[in-house]
């Protein structure tokens, strides 16, 4: 499908971006997985071919493009796994908090080491008991002359063992009300005092994705590191929100599509009772059935990317998709996963570990019950 929002130039760069990754990515991503960790060298390569957050202004080393890039860098990314998220977070979740909200010295000391891969960044929200209810997060900062003193531990942090900036979500004043005004933006850096890390999590799916536990312990950071104004961090993160859950939806849109292809060739080629599989009418009546529920998702998904790349806010539309397309990336897993049979169930397919990596989807970035309450919002209930 033509997809209205690119142009040729989009078409010559997923053409580049793809050999790269066929290079680069695909000879070494089950490796990878098994290793359970994407190495900082690909980091750096993705940096040094302009891969790495290419909306970012020239003057600190990105291609100043339009969103359209974004989009196609992580489509491509999915097709390699669904593992290669971190590298979407660091591009159109993280970075971007610095181009919206940093000061000029803030973007000059971070962002050109962003572009080139030399820093990898996270963003620590999600607490031991704290998940999509941001305002009541427990995580403390309180001034100390010219430093904040950082006390709190995170969990489930993307690119938690590589990251060298987080930009971690706490409370300058407990006792605001309401809670939400007491939250701000501070970024930590590698080596700052008082900043260690927990475990490496070990996860169902997306093995070479790290994800790991942060914990500040009387942790000194600057207060030239505050990311915006004091107290609005909750609003800050409220307004990026819609752009992260759409990454989510198109990388769930994409993994369906990815899914259903492989198995529409391996049901051609499986033969049972004399012939293959894909001659049976309820092989034909489930692929058909979910190749009409992704081709509708693609519709909208796409239809909602070019309104963003517009600058509308669509944040219910959003919350639909990203509802919407990670429960069918799930549906689609089960569904194909059988389709293979016995063999879906083995490593050496694919598909097994698709349908190991689809789940999370429905639940980071807010889960999908919160986006249903969302959508109850917008519309008046």
């Amino acid at each position: 499908m033509k997809h209205p929002y690119l142009s040729e130039e989009h078409d010559i760069f997923r053409k580049t971006f793809r050999k790269f990754l066929e290079k680069e990515a695909y000879p070494y991503f089950n490796e990878w997985e098994e290793e359970r960790m994407i190495p900082r060298s690909f980091w750096e390569k993705m940096g040094t071919h302009g891969f790495l957050c290419p909306d970012v202004d020239e003057k600190y080393g990105g291609s100043n493009v339009d969103w359209g890039y974004s989009v196609v860098i992580n489509e491509e990314l999915e097709k390699v796994g669904s593992s290669m998220v971190g590298l979407g977070l660091h591009n159109d979740i993280v970075v971007p908090y610095i181009t919206a909200y940093g000061t000029e010295e803030q973007k000059q000391r971070w962002l050109p080491k962003c572009v080139t891969g030399e820093t990898i960044t996270a963003i620590a929200m999600t607490e031991p008991g704290t998940g999509s209810d941001l305002a009541n997060i427990k995580t403390t900062a309180i001034e100390d002359r010219d430093h904040y003193i950082l006390n709190g531990q995170k969990t489930f942090i993307t690119n938690g063992i590589h990251s060298d900036l987080i930009i971690v979500a706490c409370k300058t004043d407990p006792q605001a009300e309401p809670k939400h005004k007491g939250v701000s933006l501070l970024v930590v850096e590698r080596d700052t005092p008082g900043f260690s890390r927990g475990r490496k999590l070990n996860k169902i799916g997306l093995h070479s994705q790290d994800t790991a536990e942060l914990i500040f312990e009387d942790c000194r950071v600057p207060k030239a590191n505050l990311l915006g104004q004091e107290g609005k961090g909750f609003l800050y993160l409220m307004d990026k929100l819609q752009q992260e859950r759409l990454v989510v939806a198109i990388v769930a849109q994409v993994a369906a599509e990815e899914m259903l292809e492989m198995t529409v060739d391996y049901v051609k080629t499986r033969k049972a009772f004399g012939k293959s599989i894909s001659s049976f009418q309820n092989t034909q009546f489930k692929l058909v059935e979910m190749a009409t529920e992704i081709e509708m998702g693609r519709t909208f998904v796409d239809q909602l990317i070019a309104k963003h790349i517009e600058g509308e806010e669509i944040v219910s539309q959003v919350s639909m998709a990203k509802w919407k397309t990670t429960e069918v990336a799930k549906k689609v897993a089960s569904e194909c996963m059988q389709l293979y049979g016995g063999y879906g169930f083995m490593e050496e397919y694919e598909i097994a570990r698709r349908f190991r990596d689809t789940p999370v989807s429905a639940i980071y970035a807010g889960t999908n019950e919160i986006m249903k309450t969302i959508i109850a919002k917008k519309m008046g209930l």
